[in-house]
Parts: C-alpha cells; sequence; structure tokens
C-alpha cells in the first residue's frame, strides 16, 4: 500500500543507510521492502511511535534487515523465490515433523546428521532440533534460558555443525525447525551482565525495579507459571539491589519490548538462524511478550502486533521462513496467534494445537470421545493459510486446557474431572496403567499438569514389567490410534523422538542434581540405540510401533484429503466412543477419506446412513492403513477396540 508519510520516511531512510549497504545490488530486497514498508512503519510506529530516537530506531531496523539479506547465501535467496511462487507449499500432506534433543538422540549435531537416515527410514522430512543455543550448564530449563543467542552450546557442536546438518537436511528435502526464545534472556546473558554493572542502557531490555512498588501492582493480576519451583513473578538480584521480572524462573529475565531495541535485537536474531539454514523458526513463549499492568501480562494486543511487524520484517529479508506459534493458552487465544486476517496468516503461519492434543488424552482416560468432540467443535476455524502442528506430547508437561464450559457441556464438573485426569494419569486412580508424575501443581488453585513419557502414560511400561501381554497389544493400538488422529486431522503431525520405538519414562534425571527438581526430565530420554535396533525384529513392541508409524506416515503422504485446507468435517455420532471426521479432497470432489477412532477397549459400530447427505460412498469400504476391505453389514461397520480406519471407496467389489 502506498501512504506518502511512510514512503517519504522510507526514502529518507535509504538515503541515510550505511555505505556498505547503499552499494549493494539489492533489487529483490528493496522491491519487498518497498511492498511491506506501509505496515512496517505503522506497526512500529504504533508501538514506538511516541519515543524521541523513532526515527533513527526504523533507520536501525532497516539496516539490519538490509544487512542479513546481504549475508543470506544464494542457496537460500533461491528457496525464498520457490516459496512465493508456491505459498501453499506448508499446507501439503506430504510433511510429517518430530521433535527432539540433540544431546537426548545423538549426543550432538555431528551425530544427529549421521541419524538422518533413521529418521528418513520412518518417513521425517521435517526436524525440530530443539534449543541448541549456549546456556548455563545448571539452570537452562531445558535449553530455554539461553545465555548466547548466536552461538550453538559447545556440548552438542559449534555453528559450522550446524551449517553442514542445514546443507544436508536441504538436499534431502527436509525442514529445520530451530528455537528462538523470544521472551527471555538467561541471567548470565551478556545483557542481563551489563545491566547488573548498571549499564542504563541493558537495564532497560528488562523490566527491573528498585523496589516491591511496581512489581506488587504487576503481580495482583498475573498467574503464576511454575508455582511449586518458581512462585511469584519478580526475583530480587542480590548485587543491583533490584527486582527483576522472571515470570518463568529466576534466572530468566523477561525482555523488555516497550524498549524498540529489544525487538530490533530479536528480529536480527531471528534472521541470523534463517541465514543458517532454519526452514522454521519456533518463537517460544509468545504470549508473554508484551507486559502490562492490571493484566494477566498473556495475549496482550501488542503481543500480537509484534509478531506482526516480526513477520512483515522477515517476509523482506527471508520470505521462505515460516514461524511457529509456541502459545499454550486457551483455544480462544490460540487462534489468534495465525492474526486476525480473512486468508493469510499474519503472525505464525504454523501453530501447536494444544488444546486437541489435550482433548485425545482425556479420550484415553475415560475411554469416550465426548469432550473430544465437543471440543473439537468449539475450536474456531484456523486461516486458510495456516496450519496446526497435532502432536501428542512434546517435551513440556501436558496441561489440561479445555474450556470449562465444553468440560460442562458433557455433563462433568470442571474442576472434579481435572482431578480426575491428574490422578488417571500419574496411577492413583484404580487400575489405571497410567505411570505420569504431577508437575506444576498448584495449592491454591488445585490446578495441576503432567509429565511422563507417552508409553508409560498409553500403559505400555505398566504392561512389560507385568508381562502381560494383551495389555501389551493393547497399548500398542493406543499409541498407533492417538497418531492415526494426529496424521489424519489436518495439519503437520508432530511425533517426539522415542516414541516411534515405544521408549517409557527414563528415571536417570534423579541421579542428575540440575535436573532431579524438575519431573519433565522423565521425558526427555536418551535414545537407547540397540532398543531401536529391535525395529527389525518381528513382533516386538518396537517393532510393532515403529513399522506401524513408518506405514501411516507413507501412506499418508498419498492421500490429498489430508492435505491441510479447512477440509475436514466432524461427524456426529450418538456412539460416544468413537471420534469421526470427513477429510475432503480439496483438489476434486471424490478421494474423501473417513476417519473413524475407537477409544474403547470394547469393539464399537457406526451406522453409515449419518453420512448419507455427503459425498462418500460406503457400500464397498476400504481402509486405506491396513489395506483391508471393511465389511458393511446393514448399513454398519464395526471398530475393534483401540482401532482406527482410514476410510474410502474401494474399488473391490466383495
Amino acid at each position: 500500500m502506498y501512504e506518502q508519510i511512510a514512503h517519504s520516511l522510507l526514502n529518507k531512510i535509504l538515503d541515510e543507510l550505511k555505505p556498505e549497504i547503499r552499494k549493494r545490488d539489492l533489487r529483490h530486497f528493496y522491491t519487498r521492502l518497498g511492498a511491506n514498508f506501509y505496515a512496517i512503519h505503522s506497526l512500529f510506529h504504533h508501538l514506538y511511535g511516541k519515543r524521541n530516537d523513532f526515527e533513527r530506531q526504523m533507520v536501525r531496523l532497516v539496516e539490519v534487515m538490509a544487512s542479513q539479506y546481504i549475508q543470506r547465501d544464494k542457496p537460500l535467496k533461491k528457496k525464498d523465490s520457490k516459496r512465493e511462487y508456491d505459498h501453499n507449499w506448508f499446507l501439503s500432506q506430504k510433511w510429517v515433523g518430530i521433535a527432539l534433543y540433540t544431546d537426548g538422540f545423538s549426543r550432538n549435531l555431528q551425530g544427529l546428521k549421521d541419524q538422518i537416515n533413521y529418521l528418513e527410514e520412518l518417513g521425517i522430512n521435517m526436524i525440530h532440533v530443539m534449543p541448541i543455543l549456549e546456556c548455563p550448564k545448571g539452570a537452562s530449563d531445558g535449553g530455554y534460558a539461553v545465555s548466547n543467542f548466536r552461538d550453538v552450546d559447545e556440548r552438542i557442536g559449534n555453528l559450522s555443525d550446524l551449517r553442514a546438518l542445514a546443507k544436508e537436511l536441504r538436499q534431502r528435502d527436509i525442514l529445520l525447525t530451530l528455537d528462538v526464545v523470544v521472551n527471555h534472556t538467561s541471567d548470565e546473558h551478556e545483557w542481563a551482565k551489563r545491566a547488573r554493572d548498571g549499564e542504563t542502557g541493558y537495564q532497560d531490555y528488562y523490566f527491573i525495579y528498585d523496589d516491591r512498588s511496581t512489581p506488587d501492582m504487576f503481580e495482583k493480576s498475573m498467574p503464576e507459571v511454575f508455582p511449586e519451583t518458581s512462585p511469584g513473578n519478580f526475583t530480587l538480584d542480590k548485587s543491583m539491589n533490584k527486582w527483576v521480572m522472571t515470570v518463568f524462573n529466576d534466572y530468566q529475565w523477561d525482555l523488555n519490548y516497550n524498549n524498540p531495541a529489544v525487538f530490533i535485537e530479536m528480529l536480527d536474531i531471528i534472521l541470523f538462524w534463517a541465514n543458517q539454514g532454519a526452514d522454521i523458526i519456533r518463537l517460544d513463549a509468545v504470549a508473554f511478550l508484551w507486559k502490562k499492568i492490571g493484566t494477566t501480562c498473556q495475549n496482550e494486543r501488542e503481543a500480537h502486533l509484534i509478531l506482526q511487524l516480526m513477520k512483515d520484517c522477515c517476509q523482506v529479508t527471508a520470505p521462505g521462513l515460516l514461524f511457529i506459534a509456541e502459545a499454550i493458552v486457551a483455544p480462544v487465544e490460540i487462534i489468534k496467534y495465525f492474526g486476525e486476517d480473512a486468508v493469510i496468516a499474519k503472525e505464525c503461519e504454523i501453530a501447536y494445537n494444544a488444546t486437541f492434543m489435550a482433548l485425545l488424552w482425556d479420550a484415553v482416560a475415560t475411554k469416550n470421545t465426548k469432550l473430544l468432540n465437543q471440543g473439537v467443535r468449539s475450536l474456531p476455524e484456523k486461516l486458510e493459510r495456516s496450519t496446526w502442528l497435532n502432536y501428542i506430547r512434546c517435551h513440556d508437561d501436558i496441561g489440561l486446557g479445555f474450556d470449562d464450559n465444553d468440560i460442562a457441556h458433557v455433563g462433568y464438573d470442571p474442576k472434579a474431572h481435572r482431578h480426575f485426569l491428574l490422578d488417571y494419569f500419574t496411577g492413583r486412580f484404580k487400575d489405571s496403567p497410567a505411570k505420569g508424575q504431577p508437575f506444576g501443581h498448584n495449592e491454591k488453585t488445585g490446578d495441576g499438569r503432567i509429565s511422563g513419557a507417552l508409553a508409560s502414560l498409553a500403559g505400555l511400561e505398566t504392561a512389560l514389567e507385568n508381562d502381560d501381554l494383551v495389555a501389551i497389544q493393547q497399548s500398542i493400538d493406543l499409541i498407533l490410534l492417538l497418531h492415526g488422529m494426529i496424521t489424519s486431522f489436518g495439519g503437520i503431525p508432530l511425533l517426539y523422538y522415542g516414541d516411534e520405538i515405544g521408549t517409557h519414562n527414563d528415571y536417570a534425571y534423579l541421579k542428575d542434581a540440575s535436573k532431579a527438581h524438575d519431573n519433565r526430565w522423565i521425558h526427555r530420554p536418551r535414545i537407547n540405540w540397540k532398543r531401536a535396533e529391535l525395529r527389525h525384529q518381528k513382533g516386538c513392541p518396537e517393532e510393532k510401533i515403529f513399522n506401524g508409524l513408518k506405514k501411516m506416515i507413507a501412506i499418508r503422504k498419498t492421500i490429498p484429503a489430508f492435505a491441510d485446507y479447512n477440509n475436514r468435517e466432524l461427524i456426529e455420532t450418538d456412539n460416544p466412543h468413537l471420534f469421526i471426521y470427513l477429510r475432503n479432497n480439496p483438489f476434486q470432489l471424490k478421494d474423501n477419506v473417513l476417519v473413524v477412532g475407537n477409544f474403547s477397549p470394547l469393539p464399537q459400530y457406526f451406522p453409515l446412513y449419518t453420512l448419507d447427505n455427503r459425498n462418500f460412498k460406503y457400500e464397498y469400504l476400504q481402509d486405506l492403513y491396513s489395506g483391508q476391505t471393511v465389511t458393511v453389514h446393514q448399513d454398519k461397520i464395526v471398530i475393534p477396540p483401540y482401532c482406527f480406519y482410514w476410510l474410502t471407496e474401494s474399488h473391490i467389489r466383495q
């Protein structure tokens, strides 16, 4: 959009750029900058326009964008152009991801490069390499307390190793996802050290106060993130004798985005990692970016404006880069991190579908899908050019983030139901096979979350301990059922390392003093590669799970209906144990797929006449996953216990 004031400023900025920038051939950069500058200027002015140094900060912002464009390699610029042309590329059903800790999966980045064949064998073509940046040895929060945003932690490698990995992945058409922690730094970061030394400029990077008066005003409305281990939201730094905002842990200092220098620093860091070869940047803790007295300091409008500004700036320098919003918030808030637009994701193209994850676990515990169906119906429809990350578990705890209205709608008391789920997954509920542990329990509210490996929460660890062959198979079926849901729901399925071979709880963390206080390490394992070799041994749990997932992933990639174009229709059913939805082929009016999941330990039936008004023929049905023809009897099909079907019209007539 052309706007005289903004473009007059742009011309002035271009005249003031450093000579080493002005003399370069930046035609593509200037084309994109001109196209995006009205939006960039408007957002930057809204956030920082009242400051006396506004124009100087605008010049600095453009210089950062231009400098990073100059440093961007030709192969990356070529990839940018290709993705600009094929702008819906990430909505394809071909993408399947995995999240992993480098040291847990392969010791270091070189080892990860050596294990790419293992991931390709499974069918993975997107790898989220969780935090690899330099962080303190003790107080690291699993890598999310960063002490240096521009270097790899020496314990897992160096920048050369990362660039070599990125190049190898690019040659194999595998996407690389890296983390940038945008909300906070370690208290050992250079900025924090300089703030401690009394440099006012760096104290302005954080929320630092001489006494408790302002912190007390903040805390009247701010919830606690880790009430057990890090109560409150401020920490007294004894060396300064000042109070610092520390929402997550006392060693993580929250960044102050009221300061444009902070925004420019973080944009420069994001583009730096894009230039190292990242296809996707996962922006950590985006819901917390803007702090305002009298609010929860989460999901503020300005946090969304910051993300929009980051996206607009990155589209100028590295338009092939995607953002993941790590916003584990209420369902009605999650959808906003795509950005408020009719079609295009103005903030983040990808967001974690935390609500779907939690609803799946509810179905596991209750063995019914009442809340799962109700919760999915309540989810707002996402933008057309955005997509979900669908996952069963991740490196973090499992929160029970359902809407209380949905819980009440299906006949449960919200507080009592959450307590039941905590009891079930921590093994306190009678006959529960789950072996999770409570995390983040808040004595004031009774709220809590759950730690534990997928296999342990699904009962496989208990079944193996008891040598119960029936329970072992049932747990394997449940694990495959859950993956059958996330690979067909619509979005990018994200596996978690170790789950592909049924890795259960890792209790070794208790022997490490730096980890023993945080039971999330119970599901952050070191892969046992001898166990991984069992994937070749017919009939064992590792083989059944790995090859079941391998087959599932391969089939998913051949099904156009599993691309993500808001082409999913939830099917109502009177059977409370079934979760059913129709995936419509977005490219032609045929080859639709009916997904049916049975969360009960007993067989269930589904009357197919429910589909009479939809474009789905069901006289002869084939399950795409098993390849078998499914028997239709009196317009009904039977779904075995903990089983899922991907049904389509069969070309085989019975």
